[in-house]
């Protein structure tokens, strides 16, 4: 990708529309963030309502209107997201891009499938936006550092999880031979099921031994989840410990970058300190 594409500034009407969509630290910028938000949550709300009965019989078609209007709303919003910025692609494929296109398109699937346009909810996600819009990026820091020990984590909680099958097909196929189908273990799938759902210490209670070895057995299954679920906790934690905090994890700046959309930049920096694209500044008095 040659250097000068990337280094075109914005101008005119899309510097414009940037700074209001993207550029949470500008007074339209926030004002547009807020309403925004107002608007997720309102369609969130709408959604909820009508799956009641009673509401939505009372006042179904009003709430439908009501979902139509957030969606042809929400994707405006996403067309002019993409128009103001170089490459539109590149946000389509981002984090953000990918859930504002998820929160527009079930009710148009609805069209075909009715029951999918209940899963609009899923535009919640977009109040994530909120860490930027109420200054709560420096929050931002410590889920960079979560981040991080997960992914340090990563291959001893594999291993952990995969012991953690191994030893529920086993307990499983024990009270399969213990217990047999009489008592409702009517398979080894469902004995496993039966070894997850203790060994958790979640107890539906759907399947029960009634054998004295068998209760023997979930006894001992039940003492071991106590033990159990404390290690993923132990092994984040002692990564997380080891981390600590690294510079920039509490950068407060929200500006954005319009060419590979990452945050954090300092209000002073003319250029992506990731990419190197040219950064748009506000005009004089936009910053509030």
């Amino acid at each position: 990708m040659p250097i000068q594409e990337t280094l075109i500034p914005l101008s005119g009407w899309r510097r414009k529309l940037y700074i209001i969509i993207y550029e949470a630290d500008t007074r339209v910028g926030r004002i547009f963030d807020l309403a925004l938000i107002a608007a997720i949550i309102a369609s969130v709300l709408c959604v909820m309502l009508e799956s009641v009965p009673a509401i939505q019989k009372q006042w179904g078609a009003q709430l439908r209107v009501l979902d139509w209007f957030f969606t042809i709303l929400f994707t405006v919003e996403y067309i002019l997201r993409l128009v103001c910025v170089h490459k539109p692609l590149r946000y389509a494929k981002s984090f953000f891009g990918v859930i504002d296109l998820l929160a527009i398109l079930p009710l148009y699937l609805g069209l075909f499938i009715p029951e999918s346009r209940f899963l609009v909810d899923i535009r919640i996600l977009r109040l994530l936006r909120m860490f930027r819009i109420l200054k709560l990026s420096r929050h931002l820091g410590e889920a960079r550092q979560l981040r991080r020990a997960l992914l340090a984590s990563s291959r001893k909680i594999t291993v952990f999880l995969t012991t953690v099958i191994m030893l529920v097909i086993i307990l499983g196929t024990l009270m399969y031979v213990i217990e047999g189908p009489e008592h409702g273990y009517t398979s080894i799938p469902t004995s496993i099921y039966w070894a997850i759902v203790t060994l958790t210490t979640v107890g539906f209670g759907d399947i029960t031994p009634k054998t004295p070895l068998g209760q023997a057995l979930a006894s001992l299954v039940m003492i071991t989840g106590y033990g159990i679920i404390a290690v993923p906790t132990g092994i984040v934690t002692a990564e997380i410990a080891r981390g600590g905090p690294r510079p920039g994890d509490n950068n407060s700046a929200t500006r954005l970058c319009p060419h590979c959309f990452t945050e954090g930049h300092d209000w002073d920096a003319r250029f992506c300190k990731h990419c190197g694209g040219q950064l748009p500044r506000p005009s004089k008095g936009e910053v509030s």
